[in-house]
Order: structure tokens, then C-alpha cells, then sequence
């Protein structure tokens, strides 16, 4: 199968190749310091690959095997929009308004006073139940994780406070996702957000086992200059699992061309999936200068994806970036996002999980060498 996103050069995309080289010789030199074993780089712009780069090992041990184009990489958060698009789909299909209360379309789930949590809060971190934990037991029983998100308590008044939830709202997420549209939230994730844009042999919400060999390994830093594999992160049932708000697996040049589309107001390659105002609506910044009293910051969070802001300080974008610049993190070990003004989308994913500041400070570096690279905008 062919990748939908032709491969270019800088050059030919108005980009100077120059900070791209010194973002490579970063990722080069932080696995050669020991930082992770593997990583992933694309760099895209105008329906093409500028750069699409594999780095060092994907897996480590026993069953050892070098990054390379078909490797898969654990994306954590980076799942989180991909998920909200199903969400987004939903709504321009006419059966979902963002306004709505989850309990609309989810009975039960105002229970615990959560009556009132409207979508738009969910997914932006505003739903009041940051802790809330899904057990390992309800990954494949929907009928069990039905009832467990709508046993969720609160543990504030939703919409009064903005704290990242890092799985709670993504799994309430795929309990409503399977109330409207009646299938596996992982199924209609595939059917209509990902094969549509052919990146269905890159990109997983629930990895099958058939592609489990290609899964790179997820590890903590290392001790004693070995890397110790995160659990349940390299099991099959992690893998299968498909946790909507960290599960997802994919390659970074299926990453760069999902924000291809979303960079490019819905389409890619000729191929329609959302609308242009759509896409606008859902990477506005709903929470403003409110602090996300999780990561310490403003986070300006729309449905979805976060955005740069007008802030001093930034989370993974690149404090360059563009105010309007969109994307999502996932947590220790990559970003991903799409900067609408110029076209250009990025996706960096490695295979450790790395501690702050460390990982902050990276993804500023990197990510503002491909903002560096801009030069028509």
C-alpha cells in the first residue's frame, strides 16, 4: 500500500534544510547519550514528506530490533486527538453538539452529580474527575466500562477548574463514541478517521495482534545503562487494548500526515473528512490564560489538541511557533502538531519515557528547529 503523503525535500517545500539536519543530529546524539534506544522524526508540508527519519533501536533485549519504516511506536496522549476526531465526525454528522451533556447520549452517567459535564468540557479537561480510573478488566468489556465511567465521582465542580485528565475523559470519550454510533469506539475510530486518510497500515487505535512484532518497546530512562520495559504498556493486552487517551500506536510519518489534514482544514490528498470550519472550531483555545493546574501552565486546550497561545512559555510546540500552532504530547516521549499558518505538520516519537524537565526542554528544541525551518509561508 502506498503512503498518502509523497516523499519531497526541503527545498522543494520552502524549507531550509539546515535546522532540520541539526533536529536529526539531536535525536542522533540523545541515543547515543543513552536518552531513549529509538525514535521516529516527519517533517510535512503541502501534501508531502519533507523528512522522514528512523533512529536507533525499537526495541531493546531478547527480541531486539532497529527502528525502521514499519516499526510502531506507542503514542500515549498523542491518541487523544485522534480520538476527539471520531468525536468531531460524530458532530458533523448530525448526532452530537458539543453543548450537549455526556448524559445525553450516555444514561447513568449523570450520576454523582456529573449531569451537567457537556462534551465541550470533557474534552478539555474541565469534566471534574481527573482521577477516575478505568480497570484492565473493562478494556474488553464495554459493558463493564459503560458502568464504570458512569460510576465516576467528581472530585470538583466541572468547568470551574482546568486539570488534565490523563485517561478518564478519553475513556468516557469511547463510551459515548459507541452510544451514538452503536460499534467498538476502536472499530469506528479505524472506519473513519484512519482508513479514509490511508493510514491504516500506520496508525492503530487498538494495535491487532498480527502487528504486534512491529510494536517498538515503551521504557523508563535507564539504570544502570539498561532500559527497563514499562508494564502493562508491552503486553498484548496493552497493546489490543486501544486506550483512547494513550494507547494508540503509529509511525511519525502517519502522525505528520493526520495533522497534514487538520493543517489543511480537513482533507488530505483530495480526500475530505472534516469541514474546514470544523477543524477551525475544534483548535480554537477554549480555556484562554486559566491555568492547568496538572501541568503548571496554561495549556490553551481546545477539543482535542491544545494550542500555542500567547504565553511566555509553552508546552512541546515550540515557544516560536505560531500562536494558532496545534497539537498534543504524549507523556515523556513525543509531540505531534500542525502549525495551519504555514501548512507544516511534525511528529517526533521515541520509545523511552523520559522525566521533566528533560523532555520539555527537548520538545522546545526540536520542535522549534522545524518552526526554524519555515522560510515561505
Amino acid at each position: 500500500m502506498a503512503f498518502p503523503l509523497p516523499e519531497s525535500n526541503p527545498e522543494a517545500l520552502g524549507l531550509d534544510p539546515r535546522p532540520l539536519d541539526r533536529l536529526c543530529a539531536i535525536v542522533e546524539r540523545h541515543i547515543a547519550e543513552g536518552r531513549h534506544p529509538g525514535a521516529q522524526v516527519a517533517v510535512a508540508r503541502r501534501g508531502k514528506l519533507a523528512l522522514h527519519r528512523s533512529f536507533g533501536q525499537a526495541r531493546v533485549g531478547s527480541d531486539a530490533a532497529p527502528a525502521d519504516t514499519r516499526s510502531l511506536f506507542l503514542l500515549y496522549s498523542n491518541t487523544k486527538v485522534v480520538t476527539a476526531a471520531a468525536l468531531w465526525m460524530l458532530a458533523e454528522d448530525g448526532l452530537l453538539r458539543f453543548n450537549d451533556t455526556v448524559s445525553q447520549h450516555v444514561p447513568g452517567f449523570e450520576a454523582h452529580g456529573k449531569g451537567g459535564v457537556t462534551v465541550l468540557q470533557l474534552l478539555t479537561h474541565q469534566g471534574g474527575f481527573p482521577s477516575a480510573v478505568v480497570p484492565e478488566a473493562a478494556w474488553e468489556d464495554h459493558d463493564l466500562l459503560r458502568r464504570t465511567v458512569c460510576g465516576f465521582t467528581l472530585e470538583w465542580t466541572p468547568g470551574s477548574r482546568v486539570v488534565y485528565h490523563p485517561a478518564s475523559a478519553h475513556w468516557t470519550a469511547a463510551v459515548l463514541i459507541e452510544a451514538l454510533a452503536g460499534e467498538d469506539f476502536r472499530a469506528f475510530v479505524r472506519r473513519r478517521v484512519i482508513a479514509p486518510l490511508g493510514l491504516e497500515d500506520e496508525l492503530f487505535v487498538g494495535l491487532p495482534e498480527a502487528e504486534h512484532g512491529r510494536a517498538a518497546g515503551i521504557y523508563d530512562p535507564p539504570e544502570d545503562g539498561r532500559f527497563a520495559p514499562r508494564m502493562p504498556e508491552n503486553t498484548p493486552a496493552g497493546r489490543r487494548a486501544g486506550i483512547p487517551g494513550g494507547g494508540g500506536y503509529g509511525s511519525a510519518r502517519a502522525m505528520a500526515a493526520f495533522y497534514q489534514m487538520l493543517a489543511a482544514g480537513g482533507a488530505l490528498n483530495g480526500t475530505r473528512v472534516l469541514s474546514p470550519r470544523m477543524v477551525e472550531f475544534v483548535t480554537r483555545d477554549f480555556t484562554g490564560d486559566r491555568v492547568d493546574e496538572y501541568m503548571g501552565l496554561p495549556m490553551h486546550r481546545g477539543l482535542g489538541p491544545h494550542s500555542r497561545g500567547e504565553t511566555p512559555v509553552a508546552r512541546g510546540l515550540g515557544a516560536i511557533a505560531h500562536p494558532r500552532t496545534f497539537g498534543h504530547g504524549g507523556v515523556g516521549s513525543s509531540y505531534c502538531w500542525a502549525d495551519p499558518t504555514s501548512g507544516l505538520s511534525f511528529a517526533f516519537l521515541s520509545n523511552c519515557r523520559q522525566a521533566e524537565p528533560f523532555h520539555s526542554e527537548r520538545m522546545d528544541v526540536l520542535s522549534n528547529l522545524a518552526h526554524a525551518s519555515i522560510l515561505e509561508v
